[in-house]
């Protein structure tokens, strides 16, 4: 089964939590403190595995989940940092979030990997909070929550060449021609239900990948028929050629044809109509296809090459494909995604955000919200006196305290971070 594109939800481990434990050693005297810090949380990584070329595996994996970090322990013993979850993708696979519509991830080469969620990082043990003034802390933290996002997997084929058009114009029938791809062929519409990829060879030995797409019908760029879920295969190709039965044999107007699938192909996406275009007028064997590529040419112009084939006797197709390689050689390889489209992890780590908002709900409870809050709140362990006062010193220092003073915050007043409580005191 062709699956291309598939969502599901992904969530990377958990740091281990730090460890709170002193040296009591008989003969060792103020042996100070002893807990080692937790885990790395494993990352999820999306690698591209050559041998696949569907995302099956992916439909019934609704949540992938990275495995905890483990915990450090007594006498300085790290936790162990949990394995990476890699998933093996097919080439050409484009990861995007879902929640902030940015592309996480183009994955178009053989060897690429891309961590999609990042682990969280181990909570320190009270050894690493030892410092001259405070000899012996009393408090570790939490392992730091992994990352958490909810994506759309595509796969968009790589291929140098995408054959369009509506259907029963013969496009499974010149890749079948071509290549060694052997596409299912029946006199119905809609029998190519998946695209099929044939590697093709020019007369000089040069080779390039063609894509047999599913037809298209009016309205495709919008839903209708099955060529909305096959048109986003062809923004990957250098070129397009488009087929058009010049015998007319359904009744149809060659040029009202070229005209509607040039009109889905720029309303699903306006980059399409800058690639390299020719014409492959088919079925020239059958009658009347003369008289109707003259009236064809009369109307295009002569801007755009059309090449007369007729697959069912293999007339004309070496002279094309030899032409299809030259365009494919003259086209850069440019990418999909332009930088603002895409989630750069470099400016993500170092992007200035506001560290906290501020808000008071209906109840009069002022709810403290923010990343960085939130983050330092989780990591805390509230199991000392010490510990409790270290976030309250970090929350001043954030500016929590002012903040609230300004907004006419009272002594008493119930102050939120997420789900907990606490009393405000200046």
């Amino acid at each position: 089964m062709f699956v291309d594109e598939v969502e599901i939800r992904v969530e990377a481990g958990n740091g281990g939590d730090g460890c709170t434990a002193f040296r009591r050693e008989k003969y060792v005297p103020m042996g100070g403190p002893y807990g080692g810090n937790g885990g790395h949380g494993s990352d999820i990584i999306f690698k591209v595995d050559e041998g696949l070329h569907t995302l099956l595996d992916l439909r019934y994996q609704k949540l992938i989940k990275g495995k905890k970090g483990e915990n450090g322990r007594g006498k300085n013993q790290h936790g162990k940092g949990a394995e990476p979850v890699i998933i093996k993708v097919p080439q050409g696979t484009v990861v995007t979030d879902m929640d902030t519509g940015l592309i996480i991830a183009d994955l178009s080469k053989k060897d690429d990997q891309e961590i999609i969620a990042k682990g969280g990082r181990g909570g320190r043990g009270n050894t690493a909070f030892k410092t001259q003034t405070n000899t012996a802390p009393d408090y570790s933290e939490n392992g730091e929550e992994g990352e958490k996002k909810n994506l759309k997997v595509e796969v968009k084929m790589l291929a140098d060449v995408g054959l369009v058009g509506l259907p029963s114009v013969g496009k499974s029938t010149i890749i079948s021609m071509v290549s060694r791809s052997k596409p299912k062929i029946a006199a119905y519409h809609f029998t190519t239900l998946s695209p099929n990829l044939g590697v093709v060879k020019a007369s000089d030995g040069r080779s390039f990948v063609m894509a047999d797409l599913p037809g298209l019908i009016e309205g495709a760029s919008e839903g209708e028929g099955l060529g909305d879920k096959f048109l986003k295969h062809i923004e990957r190709t250098k070129v397009i050629a488009h087929v058009i039965d010049m015998s007319a044999s359904e009744m149809r107007d060659p040029y009202e044809d070229y005209i509607l699938i040039n009109k889905e192909l720029e309303a699903f996406n306006e980059k399409l109509m800058k690639k390299p275009q020719i014409i492959i007028a088919n079925k020239m064997d059958l009658p009347n296809a003369k008289e109707q590529l003259e009236k064809f040419k009369q109307k295009i112009g002569k801007d755009i090459e059309i090449y007369e084939v007729s697959a069912a006797t293999h007339q004309g197709l070496q002279k094309v494909v030899d032409r299809l390689a030259d365009l494919v050689d003259e086209v850069p390889n440019n990418p999909l995604y332009d930088d603002s489209q895409i989630e750069s992890h470099v400016l993500y780590k170092f992007k200035k955000e506001e560290p906290f908002t501020i808000t008071r709900d209906d109840d009069g409870t002022w709810a403290i919200q923010g990343k960085e809050v939130e983050r330092i709140f989780k990591m805390t362990k509230f199991s000392s006196d010490e510990a409790a006062y270290k976030f309250a010193k970090k929350l001043s220092r954030m500016g929590i305290d002012q903040k609230l003073e300004q907004l006419g915050a009272e002594e008493g007043d119930q102050v939120r971070i997420l789900d907990f409580y606490f009393d405000y005191r200046k």
